[in-house]
């Protein structure tokens, strides 16, 4: 064999669950540019199943072979938000083993195809019921581990192997690269596995080192005796019930960290530091950057870690429709209702006084191709602005009177108009005036600058104006 060649033979892996673990520590220098902090993510989403959950998956699977428990040719079942089931579907490929995943419905489309993908069957239960219903998707595994001949439930939620693989790979890794200087560990809390494998090392090489968990609002862990589940769109960490793997004994802190928080983080995870990872990693940025901030010290070390990949939520937190129909994007969080009214070239506000004949009105309304005035009365000088408003003329109503008493045109104004239209602020978000516009029926609304009229605003205005920011966005 020629040397070069076996030079590179020697560096291929056996199987692919070889290339699991020693992912990289790479630093959040712009999301961390307000404080003295260092703060560096382990990114384990470079794992070969996309997940920090790779590093379990062979480990029961082994622990379960040498008890005895796990026979050639068996079914596994599993619990899953989706990454374990990925871990396990690797082993179990590699194996021969059957695979049946069952998830929670609050799973996005992306992981149970990734399960089927790997040859897992996947079986979806309902998110919003307690743990011990029936239709939960713990029971439905352990009815399906017993229905099952030969099945097994590997159970990552009371198996000792999960916590004891981080053990094993994840904490001593981080110790090695941070060459003993981590001060800090930031993880999801979610079977604990994690959290608690890694605490051990850390705290076993120095008892100093702090360990923060990251846990969503509705989950057990940050509640106490106060705990009232509460459904959160998070994936992957938070509980109902305290797991046999989460040792908390190891965690001194916990940072509660709602849904939006989560993925807005993601999101800026992704755009400004080029890391694509999803929700849950999210929130432990979120809880990594408050303790960061609130220490603000150059010589410590925080190290958070980002379970998964963003690939598994491109339908959800990375997709625009999703996050603002779930209420974590603003329709126009920058936008006021004076930024729609300002670049018109007609004049900022047209109105007619009420003493004004309904045929100059019309005129009116011709001249500048608009459908509807406000009424006012008094101003002095001419000055429409000045004026209180009194009424509207609208061309709908205006026609079906004008039609039935023709006479009525050389009429003032006064005796021809509808009530007024609703007023709001420039400042006001325009979200407001959709509320008005569309939930309150209002054919116009009449711009009041320290409340004096300053415009008008449509409905049409408002189709312009998200046509407009809609092609700008998709420029961009």
């Amino acid at each position: 064999m020629l040397p070069a060649l076996a030079r590179a033979m020697g560096e291929i892996l056996d199987t692919i669950l070889d290339a699991v673990g020693n992912t990289p520590l790479v630093r959040l220098s712009r999301l961390s540019a307000d404080t003295r902090t260092p703060v560096v993510a382990k990114v384990e989403f470079l794992n070969p199943g996309g997940s920090v959950k790779d590093r379990i998956g062979m480990a029961m699977i082994e622990a379960a072979e040498e008890a005895g428990l796990l026979r050639p040719g068996a079914t596994i079942v599993e619990p899953t938000s989706g990454n374990t089931g990925t871990g396990l579907a690797i082993a179990a490929a590699l194996k021969g083993y059957r695979l049946v995943c069952v998830m929670p419905d609050k799973m996005s489309a992306e992981k149970i195809a990734l399960l089927r993908a790997y040859g897992a069957e996947v079986v979806v239960c309902p998110t919003a019921v307690p743990r011990e219903s029936p239709q939960s998707y713990y029971s439905v595994a352990d009815r399906l581990a017993r229905e099952i001949p030969g099945a097994f439930q590997p159970n990552q939620y009371f198996n000792p192997a999960n916590p004891a693989a981080h053990e094993a790979s994840t904490g001593p890794e981080l110790w090695q690269q941070t060459d003993g200087q981590i001060t800090h560990f930031v993880a999801g809390m979610g079977t604990g596995g994690t959290i608690s494998g890694v605490g051990r090392v850390l705290k076993r090489h120095n008892p100093a080192v702090q360990v923060i968990g990251a846990d969503p609002v509705g989950s057990i862990y940050s509640a106490g005796d106060q705990f009232t589940p509460k459904i959160y769109k998070v994936e992957g960490i938070g509980e109902d019930f305290l797991p046999s793997t989460m040792d908390l004994s190891v965690v001194d802190r916990i940072e509660v960290v709602d849904d939006k928080e989560s993925f807005l983080m993601a999101r800026r995870l992704t755009r400004e530091e080029g890391i694509l990872a999803g929700g849950s990693s999210g929130a432990a940025v979120v809880a990594a950057m408050r303790v960061a901030r609130e220490i603000d010290d150059p010589n410590a070390l925080m190290v958070v870690l980002l379970p998964d990949t963003g690939r598994n939520y491109l339908s959800k937190v990375f997709n625009e429709e999703w996050m603002r129909a779930n209420g974590f994007l603003e329709q126009f969080p920058t936008h006021s209702v004076g930024d729609v009214i300002g670049p018109r070239k007609t004049p900022a506000f047209i109105g007619v006084q009420a003493r004004d004949s309904v045929r100059s009105a019309i005129d009116t309304m011709q001249n500048y191709g608009i459908s509807q005035l406000p009424v006012l009365e008094g101003g002095g000088n001419g000055s429409v602005q000045a004026g209180r408003m009194v009424g509207s003329i609208q061309e709908r109503t205006l026609l079906d009177r004008v039609y039935r008493d023709p006479s009525l045109v050389d009429s003032a104004v006064g005796a021809a108009m509808d009530p007024p239209f609703p007023t709001i602020p420039r400042g006001a978000d325009i979200d407001e005036a959709f509320d008005v516009l569309l939930g309150g029926g209002a054919p116009a609304l009449v711009v009041l600058d320290h409340e004096r009229p300053v415009g008008m605003l449509t409905k049409l205005d408002l189709l312009e104006f998200v046509a407009e920011e809609s092609r700008m966005r998709h420029r961009h």
